[in-house]
């Protein structure tokens, strides 16, 4: 039940407590400030963060079957025993689990291997039932051996699956923060702790291929991870095969002021802060940032954080306030405008929360788009704790907000789009989605409406248009001569959203095929304005590929 329910519920199986976003305590604020980055640089919501506080081995997992309902988390030896760099180390190997499809895939592998588990269960019950001509023990025998056969080839698969992804997400977590160093002393510390990354939990085994470590001990039957030496080689190469001796500290926690903004340093600071968007991006840096973090995206989110209001940043992290801030981003900056959505608003929520919205704005009002999107993206686990009472007053909010000035620009319709893809499966869980197109034909239409209003809203010259259409069409393999771009009125935002419920239901393939032919669209003059980014982003979350911040500096 716990695996059905997604990355929360396991965690809290696995002995997880959800994490304080307002501790004082200087390791859970590292941890946190860590994930946040991450999350920012990589283009996803910030998950939410568990600790097994039972735990004194080190090792890290992530779970959940989407970057809506990802959650990171860590054993008390994980947050306590590493340095900055070497968690950043480990948290970036699981976001490269979240990014790459693995999270998705092992939290299945929980289910099919527990489904077949469930045979020898009922087996075990039949044989104990009695009677001379009582056929339940001899079906109960057969449902034993098929279910240890099951139980043995499933582990088998398991094994051999989750190691070569290891593998895979170290090399990613090297690319991510450019640090070998950092996940390279942490697998060593591993190897140097008497705990190890063995985990004390009744449930290591049948979750054993989420962690980044070893939960069951190096000498087990059908390991689910690399041996820790081949790991530390693969990114060290200089590794001598021994292990520092790590001891568990018992010193008292150590205790910090209350969350606020940090100012940039070293890199951060030859960035200026890394808070103000980029006006316009060449084309071929644009390209290739899709779905591929880099230790500039890492730079440039940390520059973000750093120059956020205090106030801001503290309501990301609590419920009540992180309605006030979303609704504070959708304040028009036209004084009379403003003063028509807070009235619209007055009917929808309380006299506090409005009184608390008209702050937050004034709070944000000097932010580029950039980091406001950073913010809701860090509010989404705060939002999540709301009740479904809640959600519903919140959702009311936004919608009489967006209403109000009897228009929406592209910046509220990607918040908006975020806030639905989500919020909305935790308060209103419908029928999953179900991949139902594995070839481009039937969805071709689509991809045209897409298409046509990427190469519109880049462009204001007819012949130009024409131009970044067909370089769309080209990539998804349409002639150009055949198919021919939609009007301003035929590619319209409801159309955009019609054609993204269809695409929703594409295979990750098609899915990654289509955002590519979207980029060459708005990258087919050399450069990607603020505008046509802020579209293809929303249409890159809503497909579930997530895109990083674009910045010029990647192209090096």
């Amino acid at each position: 039940r716990e695996v059905a329910e997604g990355g929360a519920a396991l965690a809290t199986r696995l002995g997880g407590q959800l994490l304080n976003p307002h501790t004082n305590d200087a390791d859970a604020r590292k941890l946190l400030n860590v994930v946040e980055e991450m999350a920012i640089a990589a283009g996803i919501p910030v998950p939410q963060v568990f600790v097994l506080q039972d735990e004194e081995a080190i090792n890290a997992f992530a779970a959940g079957y989407s970057t809506s309902d990802a959650i990171i988390g860590v054993t008390r030896g994980c947050m306590k025993l590493l340095t900055r760099d070497e968690l950043q180390g480990v948290i970036a190997h699981e976001f490269s689990h979240i990014l790459n499809g693995d999270m998705r895939l092992n939290m299945r592998l929980i289910g099919w291997v527990f489904g077949i588990l469930c045979l020898t269960i009922i087996g075990k019950l039949l044989l104990r039932t009695r009677g001379r001509k009582n056929p339940a023990p001899i079906a109960g025998l057969v449902l034993i051996i098929m279910g240890a056969i099951g139980v043995f080839f499933g582990r088998l698969i398991k094994s051999a699956v989750s190691r070569q992804r290891e593998f895979l997400a170290d090399a990613s977590a090297v690319q991510f923060t450019r640090n070998p160093d950092g996940i390279a002393n942490a697998l060593k510390k591993i190897g140097g702790l008497e705990y190890g990354a063995r985990l004390s939990t009744d449930y290591a085994e049948e979750a054993s291929h989420l962690f980044f470590g070893n939960a069951l001990g190096e000498s087990i039957l059908f390991s689910t991870h690399p041996p820790l030496k081949e790991r530390i080689r693969r990114i060290d190469p200089s590794f001598d095969g021994k292990f520092p001796r790590v001891a568990i500290e018992t010193k008292p926690a150590t205790l910090v002021p209350a969350p606020q903004a940090r100012r940039p340093s070293g890199i951060l600071g030859a960035l200026g802060g890394a808070a103000s968007a980029v006006e316009s991006v060449p084309a071929a840096c644009a390209l290739s940032q899709i779905s591929t973090p880099l230790p500039e995206h890492l730079a440039r989110a940390g520059g973000i954080l750093a120059a956020l209001p205090e106030a801001a940043a503290r309501a990301a992290r609590e419920p009540f306030d992180a309605n006030a801030l979303i609704f504070a981003m959708l304040l028009s900056s036209d004084e009379t405008v403003r003063a028509a959505q807070l009235k619209s608003l007055e009917s929808q929520i309380s006299v506090v929360l409005v009184q608390a919205t008209g702050k937050l704005f004034a709070a944000i009002a000097g932010l580029e788009r950039d980091a406001r999107l950073a913010l809701a993206a860090m509010a989404m686990p705060a939002l999540r704790r709301l009740t479904s009472a809640q959600y519903d007053v919140f959702t009311r909010g936004v919608q009489s907000l967006i209403e109000a000035d009897r228009q929406i620009d592209l910046f509220e319709y990607a918040l908006q789009k975020m806030v639905h893809r989500h919020l909305e499966s935790r308060f209103r869980p419908g029928q999953k989605s179900v991949v139902q197109y594995y070839v481009l034909k039937p969805l071709v239409e689509d991809s045209i409406v897409l298409l046509s209003a990427l190469a519109r809203f880049g462009q204001e010259d007819e012949a130009q248009t024409q131009t970044a259409f067909r370089a769309g069409a080209t990539r998804l393999g349409l002639d150009p001569n055949s198919v021919g771009i939609l009007s301003g009125d035929e590619c319209n935002l409801p159309q955009i959203d019609r054609a993204l419920d269809h695409l929703g239901q594409a295979s990750p393939r098609l899915k990654a095929l289509v955002l590519d032919a979207c980029a060459h669209t708005v990258a087919s003059d050399g450069a990607l304005e603020a505008r046509e980014a802020e579209l293809l982003r929303a249409i890159a979350d809503t497909l579930d590929c997530p895109v990083p911040p674009f910045i010029e500096s990647a192209s090096g």
